[in-house]
């Protein structure tokens, strides 16, 4: 029971990074606003989540774990609510961020809980049981999305995806509450939260996504540049406090031991480029599909479920191989990704506008494939040259720049495709020609991460 309460929390935090992205088309259509709405729904709730990881991790050490998922859990219900009833652009962007920070709260307590209620020989059971179901909530998160719109519940339309976790979110915690193991403080007792290390990253990744998100929509105004040359200038500021507060005897925020690691600080830099690549393309080909071509929010979900069909395939052979592959099953998938996103591209230059989803089932499924094969043994190759004191400061860490790099890639390959399309409204061959170039500048990323890959480790942890 106190396992499903867990399961749950993660599953609600999986689905709702990913299940906007569906919907974000329709929510500006009503909500108003610029281009720069549909990034925001999806950019502003992985920001805050990149924002707070390092924070959330933390609190959990001090105050318990349960304490901690069970209030976030809480406030993550309560900020469901508030975007199901926002009634402008502002309010849910708004209301997503403060879904993001509380989405933070929660998420860090997970894999501690799961280490905390099972023996070391049912760590397999439970992950064996953990990974499939995170896996299939991938898949479903946009076919849920697209259903929910069209099924238009009690006439709440996209406010249902939010609502929804309402009562999902209120059992968890009846559940939770009951079940989990009460616990204490964790093994930082003594700790004191590093507010100003907290405030200093926060200025840091909100100077890089919000000139990306923005920029495009004003004219790429001079203070956007200024203020990602000033977010560079306080991440570097971070790193010397970090640095600082540790020679002081005091407790950082982030462990500055981990970066002395080259093969994590590359997987680091992997990291980014991956899931910068991967939140860019999900998002656009939505926006592509609905805005562009007319599908319907259900017609997309069904036309993008290929991807998460494939992922689902590849992340259960990385989980297979990883072990006796390392790295190379990164590189693997990466190829195979490429193949898929090149077969999107030929299948829209040869299509056209009468393209169809059984045009793109075979290119979606391979990319989903590719992406699944790196994205599950991702965490465990990274994380291989890591010691043990180290390994809660650098899997925050690790979570974090994920959530950074989904950001940056929605604002960075979106800043492409709506540059591309140039606000003409459904004009379909512009949209074709953006959605070619963006699954350009998506195989582009991942020749890069193919490049960074060979400074990771060479074997998984395991």
């Amino acid at each position: 029971m106190a396992f499903g309460a867990v399961v749950t929390a993660a599953v609600m935090d999986l689905l709702d990074s990913t299940i906007a992205q569906v919907a974000a088309p329709t929510i500006r259509r009503e909500l108003g606003g610029s281009y720069a709405v549909i990034e925001w729904v999806t950019a502003a709730y992985a920001l805050a989540m990149a924002v707070g990881l390092l924070t959330g991790g933390r609190l959990g050490d001090i105050f318990g774990r349960r304490r901690m998922l069970l209030t976030g859990m809480a406030g993550f219900v309560l900020a469901s609510a508030a975007c199901a009833a926002a009634q402008n652009a502002a309010e849910l962007i708004g209301a997503r961020a403060v879904q993001g920070l509380l989405g933070a709260v929660m998420l860090p307590q997970v894999f501690g809980l799961i280490r905390d209620m099972f023996e070391a020989h049912e760590m397999g059971k439970a992950f064996g049981v953990y990974g499939p179901v995170m896996g299939l909530s991938a898949m479903l998160g946009p076919i849920a999305s697209g259903g929910l719109i069209s099924l238009n519940v009690l006439g709440t339309g996209w406010r249902a995806i939010f609502a929804v976790n309402v009562p999902v979110g209120l059992a968890a915690l009846v559940l939770g509450a009951w079940a989990l193991p009460a616990g204490g403080p964790g093994r930082v007792r003594r700790a004191r939260l590093d507010l100003p290390g907290a405030a200093l990253a926060a200025v840091a990744m909100f100077g890089l996504v919000f000139p990306l998100a923005q920029g495009r929509s004003l004219g790429w105004p001079a203070w956007a540049f200024v203020m990602m040359a000033g977010a560079v200038l306080a991440l570097a500021g971070f790193g010397w406090y970090q640095v600082r507060r540790q020679r002081a005897g005091r407790d950082p925020l982030v462990e500055p031991s981990i970066f002395r690691h080259r093969p994590y600080t590359a997987g680091i830099v992997f990291s980014v480029v991956f899931t910068g690549s991967l939140g860019g393309i999900v998002m656009i080909f939505n926006v592509f599909l609905q805005n562009g071509l007319g599908f319907t929010p259900w017609h997309s979900a069904v036309t993008t479920a290929p991807w998460a069909a494939g992922a689902f395939v590849g992340s259960a052979i990385g989980g297979i191989t990883m072990t006796r592959l390392g790295r190379r099953v990164l590189h693997a998938g990466l190829v195979v990704e490429t193949a898929g996103l090149l077969g999107i591209y030929a299948t829209l230059r040869g299509a056209g506008p009468a393209i169809s989803t059984v045009d793109l089932l075979a290119p979606m499924v391979i990319g989903g494939i590719g992406m699944g094969m790196v994205f599950v043994p991702l965490f465990d190759i990274v994380m291989a040259g890591v010691r043990p004191r180290e390994m809660g400061s650098a899997s925050g860490v690790l979570q974090t720049v994920n959530s950074l790099g989904m950001s940056l890639g929605i604002a960075g390959i979106g800043a492409i495709f709506f540059a591309l399309i140039g606000g003409h409204g459904q004009h379909v061959p512009l949209y074709l020609h953006a959605a070619e170039w963006t699954a350009l500048a998506t195989t582009a990323l991942l020749a890069g991460s193919f490049a960074v890959g060979f400074g990771l480790p060479r074997k998984a942890r395991s």
